[in-house]
């Protein structure tokens, strides 16, 4: 059974994954949680700025941020990205929620093809906020925040020597990589008291050709509901080809 966490002070439960994010959040009773887009991509350290200032205008604590989506220039190396890593705990371990290898935040990361920012950025964040507190109708479903996954189980010491079907791009290789990514998805739902039929978006990321495989394999297993946005984006390490990640807010905004 999947390990679940309660981090108190924002609200939110969370899957214990890896220190850089956490398998994905769910609202705590009395609480739920929103999604805010940004209106162009902001880069780390300013869009850290505006989430903390978005936060304190709603009156919410900094421990409330809960999910993050970056989008970065072209995927890393693994020491690359390490010190991605290591650069975005700093903030949340000074805002009190990280702690150590323990990091609550949900989160994707994934590098467009076309138009890609000129370093990493904010594409969106959540946050948790106490249920009702919006004029807007409140879902009845569980708000959560499924963090992205790609082909490879996570905590390795490294993504090459475990990435599902590395390498091989060819329709088997495709398939055996979206039924490991969708099975991981299915669990971090299952864990976080959710299901598919409670998703309001779902994404796929991959700049390979899974049409066949959107119809025969990705929709039928459950994302039928929302519908799956298939975003021309490639995962954030060298050798990983595809991600996927599924959220189901109370709200959504554009900032």
């Amino acid at each position: 059974m999947t390990d679940v966490r309660v981090f108190d002070a924002g609200g939110y439960r969370y899957i214990p994954a890896v220190f850089q994010y956490s398998g994905g959040v769910a609202a705590q009773p009395g609480f739920e949680l929103e999604r805010a887009r940004f209106s162009r991509p902001l880069p780390l350290a300013e869009g850290f700025a505006a989430i903390e200032a978005h936060l304190r205008r709603l009156g919410r604590p900094l421990t409330a941020f809960c999910g993050c989506e970056l989008r970065s220039p072209a995927p890393f190396s693994e020491e690359g990205f390490r010190e991605l890593n290591q650069s975005y705990a700093k903030t949340l371990i000074s805002w009190n929620i990280a702690r150590g290898d323990d990091n609550p935040v949900a989160r994707s990361n994934v590098c467009p093809l076309i138009d890609p920012p000129a370093e990493v950025s904010f594409h969106a964040f959540s946050y948790s906020v106490p249920a009702g507190g919006s004029s807007a109708p409140r879902r009845a479903a569980p708000s959560f925040v499924v963090s992205g996954g790609a082909e490879c189980p996570e905590g390795k010491s490294n993504y090459r020597d475990h990435i599902i079907a590395r390498g091989d791009t060819s329709a088997s290789g495709l398939r055996d990589k979206v039924h490991y990514v969708l099975a991981a998805m299915e669990a971090r739902l299952d864990a976080l008291g959710a299901a598919w039929s409670d998703a309001t978006a779902a994404h796929v990321y991959t700049i390979h050709d899974i049409g066949k495989l959107m119809g025969a394999d990705i929709m039928p297993r459950g994302p039928h509901g929302c519908g799956v946005t298939w975003q021309w984006c490639r995962p954030p390490v060298v050798d990983l080809e595809f991600e996927m990640d599924v959220r189901g807010p109370a709200r959504e905004l554009i900032i």
